[in-house]
């Protein structure tokens, strides 16, 4: 063989595991606040929003705790496995 066509060839890595589990925790916090709402509806007040002011009915337990997953998911994953790449 070659040296230029060992050099040529290139070595994939594959993720470790606190990457996979890392990825996962945005996922597994949305799926928690649909089962939170699906199991308890009645603290959606938007399904029954009879005299209640907005605020009461944007700043709702369940959908603050999909809100949290989607954004830790979309801006805090992505930096946090860079880093975990370049460490390995």
């Amino acid at each position: 063989m070659s040296s230029q066509i060992a050099s040529e060839i290139t070595t994939t890595t594959r993720p470790s595991a606190r990457v996979y589990i890392l990825s996962g925790l945005g996922p597994a916090t949305v799926l928690a606040g649909v089962a939170w709402a699906i199991l308890q509806p009645y603290r959606l007040t938007l399904l029954h929003p009879h005299d209640q002011g907005f605020w009461w009915l944007v700043v709702e337990p369940p959908l603050l705790v999909i809100l949290v997953g989607v954004l830790f998911h979309l801006l805090v994953v992505p930096g946090l496995v860079e880093d975990l790449e370049e460490l390995a």
